[in-house]
């Protein structure tokens, strides 16, 4: 689990997040957006990425299991044949700011089978730079109307 302090409210943090189509400016790997589906994000919507660097890039998806904005969504990354991850996002406010959690680990397919530690040291390198973007977005209102 990974946590960074944002200068901006929680609201802003789930506008990026309500916004599939800037999926792949925070999320590290996705490279691409197919399709955000019209409901999303709502429980059961589905955003549709690539995942790679092109040539060699995996077409899959992102589903919503728990959307309650502004405090809490939970994700289903897939990125087979590596499998599937669940991914929880919390943000609390404090200050003139907040604090953002992510939570990630492996739920499905071979990579569940990488053991515990080594799994959470990959996930965890991974997902500072993940806040990294996602702090520049909501600091700077991607996703707000002003």
């Amino acid at each position: 689990m990974n946590y960074r302090t944002m200068s901006c409210p929680p609201e802003n943090v789930f506008a990026v997040l309500a916004n599939g189509w800037l999926y792949p400016s925070w999320v590290v790997g996705a490279s691409r957006m197919r399709g955000v589906d019209a409901s999303w994000p709502t429980a059961g919507s589905a955003l549709h990425h690539s995942v790679g660097v092109w040539p060699a890039l995996i077409d899959d998806s992102t589903s919503v299991l728990e959307w309650h904005p502004p405090h809490h969504a939970l994700l289903k990354a897939r990125g087979w044949p590596v499998g599937e991850a669940n991914v929880a996002l919390d943000a609390r406010a404090r200050g003139d700011g907040c604090v953002v959690r992510i939570t990630e680990d492996a739920t499905a397919g071979p990579a569940r089978f990488i053991p515990l530690f080594l799994r959470d040291s990959a996930i965890s390198i991974r997902n500072v730079e993940t806040l990294r973007r996602l702090a520049f977005l909501a600091e700077g209102g991607a996703g707000t109307t002003r």
